[in-house]
């Protein structure tokens, strides 16, 4: 007897992307993303304004996504959405609307730490993917969090680092800013860096404890050293863009790895994955892959459309719940802070 297809219409909305998927057991059918342009010209996520163009996206990217997916909503087994961590206006709307859908259908609702559903996008099934053995280390790496986590299983997983003052993303994005390129600056970073020297400007990297990341003082470093060279050279940052990208960079690719071959060795863990949304940054892909060849590591790095923040991730935590009967009630509230447990 075939066993019955469990349908989770996932909802994504704790920043500024607002995002729903459809999922047939762990395969996605559909996953539909409204990135929000208005925040290009702040150079930067204005809360207010995320959270107003939730209100506007969240329902007709849901009906995208049911479309796509071609299955009516009374076809849904449980609705599944990010609770937290993230900016707590924008999580309210996701949640407001999963919680009343849930209710309208009289069907299960499932509370996802969108900190999770970045490691756990790994197992979704698809036949250009190969998931990860448990137990894995995982190193997510996002504009908000830079994290090493011990996975031990879906759902028991130890924080072992992370960063004490800003995120990785947020290092990216703030020296893309200084360098006068648009938001978001990350992606633009690594375009020039593909073209640039990476050892032409050393910068320093910060001597932290344990596990642990920062990124503050790299960003300082960035900003003194581009102050005191255009003082000299008005044009420098112009004539020299593609080197200084690739320094910062490669910096900051060797601060991560650092950290990862460490926790490798502390661990004896040998599976090793990223996720998040600068696991897209091509640096990091190939210095992983590099490591997996010279470590003997089995490395793990998701699509691209895994990676940055999207509602298949979210929607794969909620398959593994509900299989496991971890439903949410209707009093659950968005949560702007939510660690792993």
């Amino acid at each position: 007897m075939e066993k019955e297809t469990i349908y989770i219409l996932a909802i994504e909305s704790s920043c500024d992307d607002t995002s729903a998927a459809v999922l047939a057991n762990d395969k996605v059918i559909s996953n539909i993303v409204a990135t929000q342009k208005i925040h290009e010209e702040y150079g930067g996520v204005v809360p207010e304004l995320a959270s107003r163009a939730h209100q506007q996206n969240i329902v007709p990217v849901v009906h995208q996504a049911l479309l796509k997916a071609n299955i009516d909503k009374k076809q849904l087994s449980a609705i599944a959405f990010t609770r937290g961590p993230g900016l707590m206006g924008s999580l309210l709307v996701g949640t407001s609307f999963a919680k009343s859908l849930a209710l309208g259908l009289n069907i299960p609702l499932i509370e996802v730490n969108h900190m999770q559903a970045h490691i756990l996008a790994h197992f979704i099934a698809d036949e250009d993917n190969r998931a990860p053995n448990f137990p894995f280390l995982a190193m997510t790496i996002s504009g908000g969090h830079t994290q090493i986590v011990r996975v031990n299983d879906y759902f028991d997983m130890e924080i072992l680092g992370e960063t004490l003052d800003d995120a990785v993303g947020e290092a990216f994005d703030k020296s893309a800013k200084i360098l006068g390129l648009p938001y978001p600056g990350g992606p633009l970073v690594d375009k020039y860096a593909q073209l640039g020297n990476p050892k032409k400007f050393p910068f320093p990297k910060p001597k932290v404890g344990g596990l642990n990341f920062s990124f503050s003082g790299l960003k300082t470093s960035i900003l003194y050293f581009l102050q005191r060279e255009t003082k000299a050279n008005p044009d420098f940052i112009a004539e020299n863009l593609n080197d200084i990208c690739a320094s910062i960079q490669y910096t900051i690719i060797n601060i991560l790895m650092d950290k990862l071959k460490k926790a490798v060795k502390e661990t004896q863990i040998k599976q090793v994955a990223i996720g998040g949304g600068v696991s897209a940054n091509s640096g990091i892909r190939i210095a992983l892959k590099n490591a997996e060849k010279k470590y003997g590591w089995s490395s793990h790095i998701p699509k691209f459309e895994y990676c940055t923040d999207n509602a298949a991730m979210i929607g794969i935590v909620g398959y593994h719940k509900y299989k496991r009967n971890v439903f949410a009630s209707q009093d659950v509230t968005a949560k702007a802070r939510y660690i792993i447990q």
